[in-house]
């Protein structure tokens, strides 16, 4: 474990210190390559454009001790660095994107992104944070795309992330968040992608999506929610994009998709569900909505009785079997007469009578196959 702790020398006498910083640099990367020797392995990755300087530093690179003032783009991962100093980011006040996965991070301090008003993209992936300093975005109205997973979140608290007034993307997947507070994202209206997967939540708050309104992904995968309320999604009616696969949901409330006509994807699989409310899928995948699910949906995994409760499940699934993934994986569990069923199969021979759908031909099996078979 290490820590990088950049020493401010001063630059050579008579020499403009921004240029000294470039002018290092240059010569230690740039000029081998062009006299075509073999760069140095312990030397970053300096690339220049019209709009700035771009550095690559990974191991064996040691990170310089200055980088070039129109650095744009600054990516410093898999160092094992535990600490930042506050003046890190000193002297670069074009930064606009900053990469620091993989290094180990327990803290930052709240002073740490003042020096990069212009920054849009921060990435801590990764790292060991268990929190966010108050302030630490307080200069940070440009960001919009802030990347938290693979941390140590266990909290959240809505102080750590005030500031943020253009944010786009929130990416805190991959933590051990178990609850999250009201009001979280009251003041992120442009947010388009919430990644909340892979944590250990058990419920969220009524208001999450009551902020944002112009949300299009949302990831709740991999957490242990048991129930989706009504009213959770109904702020969001431009959603494409739903993942709830691999909670433990045993009930979703009858109108917890409505209102969601833009919806393109709905991943519901490897959930606890027996059965599903009528009326659930009314506004989903209907011919001549703006959407019709076109990305598909996965309800395989679950348990499914399939008996007459599944009534309107039935007919949807008819009405969207070609948008349906795993179709011979999504398996009848009761009644006796019907484990080991494909649920599609079950759906066909109940709607036939009244809806006159032909099987297919052997287009679609009867017996469910395993996953992994």
């Amino acid at each position: 474990m290490s820590s990088w702790s950049p020493e401010r020398n001063q630059s050579p006498r008579g020499l403009d210190p921004h240029f000294s910083r470039t002018l290092f640099l240059l010569l230690l990367i740039v000029a081998p390559l062009a006299q075509g020797v073999t760069p140095d392995p312990e030397a970053c990755q300096v690339f220049q454009s019209d709009n700035g300087s771009s550095i690559n530093c990974h191991p064996p690179a040691k990170v310089p001790q200055y980088f070039p003032a129109d650095t744009i783009y600054l990516s410093v991962e898999f160092f094992n660095l535990t600490q930042l100093p506050p003046d890190t980011l000193q002297g670069i006040p074009n930064l606009q994107e900053l990469h620091l996965s993989s290094n180990g991070l327990e803290s930052l301090s709240a002073n740490f992104l003042l020096p990069v008003p212009q920054l849009k993209v921060l990435d801590l992936t990764h790292n060991a944070l268990t929190r966010l300093p108050p302030g630490l975005f307080w200069g940070s109205a440009a960001l919009h795309t802030l990347v938290l997973k693979e941390n140590q979140l266990e909290v959240l608290e809505t102080l750590w992330l005030h500031g943020l007034k253009a944010l786009r993307h929130l990416d805190l997947s991959g933590n051990h968040l178990r609850t999250l507070p009201p009001g979280l994202l009251a003041n992120f209206t442009d947010l388009r992608i919430l990644d909340l997967g892979n944590n250990q939540l058990e419920t969220l708050p009524p208001d999450l999506l009551r902020g944002p309104v112009k949300l299009e992904r949302l990831h709740l995968e991999g957490n242990r929610l048991r129930v989706l309320e009504e009213g959770l999604l109904v702020p969001q009616p431009n959603l494409r994009y739903l993942f709830l696969n691999d909670n433990q949901l045993t009930m979703v409330a009858a109108s917890a998709f409505r209102g969601l006509k833009q919806l393109d994807m709905l991943d519901l699989s490897n959930n606890s569900l027996t059965s599903v409310p009528k009326g659930l899928w009314t506004s989903l995948g209907q011919p001549g909505a703006a959407r019709d699910m076109k990305d598909g949906f996965d309800i395989s995994g679950n348990p499914w009785i399939c008996d007459q409760n599944l009534d309107d499940l039935y007919q949807w699934l008819v009405d969207n079997k070609d948008k349906m993934f795993f179709r011979n994986n999504t398996c009848c569990t009761e009644p006796t007469a019907m484990k080991g069923q494909t649920l599609l199969a079950a759906a066909m021979s109940h709607v036939k009578p009244t809806a006159g759908v032909e099987m297919g031909g052997n287009s679609l099996a009867e017996h469910c196959t395993p996953l992994g078979n």
